[in-house]
């Protein structure tokens, strides 16, 4: 991956340039949450989304995500549920998405150019070929599903747009990793970005395993990491918190405006409250974090002058006399000659009399007189 690509994708795009430039990114999974939304607060599925693009922006957050799917491309009529019933008691993958797939390209039209206007970068996840062409248009990045990390040729499909991906990997194990990489990097160069996921709805915080993210960094060290989030969200936030720690520089995590409603994802979700906690605690950590740089900072330096030693007189030195290592002692304040000139130091004359416990400084010094030297070798 080549993290300075100039392409215009990189360019448009808010993710890829944040994260050129080595800033977090939160993205808002909207997904299809807008039409619980709509029903609770009496709107169209439209106005619903617009309100939650809205939220999301006023929030902070850099990112908004939609899944675009037909559910009978989807799933079959018979697939089974894997999610918490007690939240989502729908029994039947279909019946799930069927429920939530009247948006097509119009719809997804009218909330990219609604997302332009207000200054949020949108994307949506497709799940099937003809939403990932009609996509392409409206989108400077595409998202493709861990649930589809398998699926090589979709995956090969989306790649051959051109456009930086980013790659959720839930539920894989590195061969297939790997052979969702290797597939991209056929038919692009394009930025790519891993984001470790668990599919479990919602993730206990025992199986988070964000430690994954540090291994995905050393496999993959030429490609971003990032994190798909689905734990519960917490006050202190510290499960992305740590995920950035990590290395997780982009975090996607489900949205919703009310996060006690029932079905879909907005039991996991963050609301706009959390992201705004996330994004004040990633803010703290970068201040924590600083620059990284070797050197000493300016708040550092009255303590460094007085916590440092300097050369000390050990005992009355008379002026002229030649000084020698046994004469000198090293104490604090750092506000005299460092320690480390003591070289500097050995071998010079006192040129006035030094009383016993002085910080030495080099005007109390002088060299020795040459025909002395001279005088002295004679005899």
């Amino acid at each position: 991956m080549d993290s300075d690509s100039s392409n215009d994708n990189t360019n448009n795009s808010t993710i890829m340039s944040r994260l050129a430039e080595g800033k977090f990114v939160l993205i808002a999974e909207i997904g299809v949450n807008y039409y619980d939304i709509a029903t609770k607060e009496g709107i169209t599925p439209m106005e619903a989304a617009r309100l939650m693009i809205r939220e999301a922006k006023e929030a902070g957050i850099h990112a908004v995500k939609f899944q675009t799917y037909k559910a009978g491309t989807l799933a079959a009529k018979a697939s089974p549920y894997y999610w918490d019933i007690t939240e989502e008691p729908t029994q039947s993958q279909y019946e799930l998405f069927k429920k939530f797939d009247s948006f097509g390209l119009d719809e997804y039209r009218e909330l990219k150019e609604y997302s332009d206007e207000i200054g949020i970068e949108f994307l949506s996840t497709a799940f099937d070929y003809d939403s990932a062409d009609y996509l392409d248009e409206l989108m400077n990045v595409y998202k493709i599903s861990s649930s589809d990390l398998s699926n090589l040729p979709f995956i090969e499909h989306q790649a051959k747009k051109n456009k930086p991906i980013l790659l959720s990997v839930g539920a894989s194990n590195l061969p297939e990793i790997e052979a969702a990489v290797d597939t991209i990097r056929a038919v692009s160069d394009q930025p790519i970005v891993l984001l470790h996921c668990v599919l479990e709805y919602p993730t206990p915080l025992k199986d988070a395993n964000l430690l994954k993210i540090l291994s995905l960094k050393r496999q993959f060290p030429e490609l971003y990491t990032g994190y798909s989030d689905h734990t519960k969200p917490t006050d202190n936030c510290d499960v992305i918190k740590t995920a950035y720690n990590l290395g997780a520089l982009c975090v996607e995590k489900h949205f919703t405006l009310d996060k006690t409603l029932k079905g879909n994802d907005h039991y996991h979700a963050m609301d706009p409250d959390d992201a705004r906690r996330i994004l004040a605690g990633i803010e703290e950590l970068d201040m924590i974090r600083g620059s990284g740089e070797l050197n000493c900072l300016e708040t550092e330096m009255t303590a460094r002058a007085n916590a440092r030693r300097s050369i000390v007189a050990n005992g009355f030195i008379e002026k002229g006399t030649v000084i020698t290592d046994t004469m000198l002692t090293f104490k604090r304040p750092g506000t005299g000659i460092s320690p480390d000139r003591l070289e500097e130091v050995a071998g010079k004359v006192a040129a006035a009399d030094i009383e016993d416990d002085t910080i030495l400084t080099f005007d109390m010094l002088k060299d020795p007189d040459p025909v002395e030297d001279v005088n002295r070798d004679d005899q």
